[in-house]
């Protein structure tokens, strides 16, 4: 600074107020070109000081709520994928559960439409059983009533027989047939066989009389025809055979 203006100064502090707040008498100084600049350097040094720490103070000051934001989100995105994973869980879980109870509820209805049709086909089996031995009766006094009936029994008979035709058509009507048996080869899924008879005039175990006809309720069992069934017969009775022909 120059010294010509440092000389101007005053030094003496009487030139002021009592209380120090009176304004500065005397003559005013006008800065030079010199002081300016120094002024102005010290000001840019103090700003070109200050601002890396306020620089600094930022950009503490806008990490840490972006920090805390990126935490919070990064702990929201956690939970979300937890609940997804959870969501997705139990949706797998329901759809099985519906899958189970979907083929429950087909096998309930296949059943129920078995068990109508059944009903539909056999509910009436029971008495059509009932009715298999009236209808025997009718057929034995058919039999043993028409050779030995006289004249005046015949239009009897006849009612009898008109009865007879109509229950086995009623039967029919119902899915009941009878079990062709005599003269066919004994099979013991229709047959049952009540005695063997030696003969040599059909193939073994063929069915030779029916004692009892059988019946089937479309294609179930009511019970089977009971049979008497051939066998080959041994040399004895052969030869026995043979005595009685000649």
């Amino acid at each position: 600074m120059d010294d010509s203006v440092m000389s101007d100064l005053p030094d003496d502090s009487s030139e002021f107020g009592e209380d120090g707040a009176d304004a500065l008498e005397g003559p005013t100084i006008e800065a030079s070109s010199e002081m300016e600049d120094a002024l102005r350097e010290a000001t840019a040094a103090l700003e070109a000081r200050s601002a890396p720490e306020s620089a600094a103070a930022s950009t503490d000051s806008s990490d840490s709520p972006d920090k805390m934001t990126i935490e919070l989100l990064s702990q929201e995105l956690q939970d979300l994928k937890a609940l997804y994973e959870e969501t997705v869980k139990e949706f797998e879980e329901q759809g099985e559960q519906h899958l189970r109870l979907q083929a429950e509820f087909d096998n309930f209805r296949r059943r129920s439409l078995k068990e109508k049709q059944e009903s539909l086909k056999f509910g009436h089996q029971n008495l059509v059983k009932d009715l298999l031995s009236a209808v025997d009766n009718l057929e034995r006094a058919l039999e043993h009533g028409a050779p030995n009936a006289g004249p005046e029994f015949k239009g009897l008979l006849d009612g009898v027989e008109l009865v007879y035709r109509e229950v086995l058509g009623a039967l029919a009507k119902h899915g009941v047939k009878e079990i062709e048996a005599r003269g066919r080869t004994f099979d013991p899924a229709d047959h049952e066989a009540m005695g063997q008879v030696p003969s040599a005039e059909v193939p073994p175990n063929t069915v030779l009389e029916v004692l009892q006809k059988g019946y089937v309720i479309h294609d179930r069992m009511l019970r089977p025809a009971r049979v008497i069934v051939s066998r080959e017969a041994t040399q004895e009775e052969a030869d026995a055979g043979d005595r009685l022909k000649d």
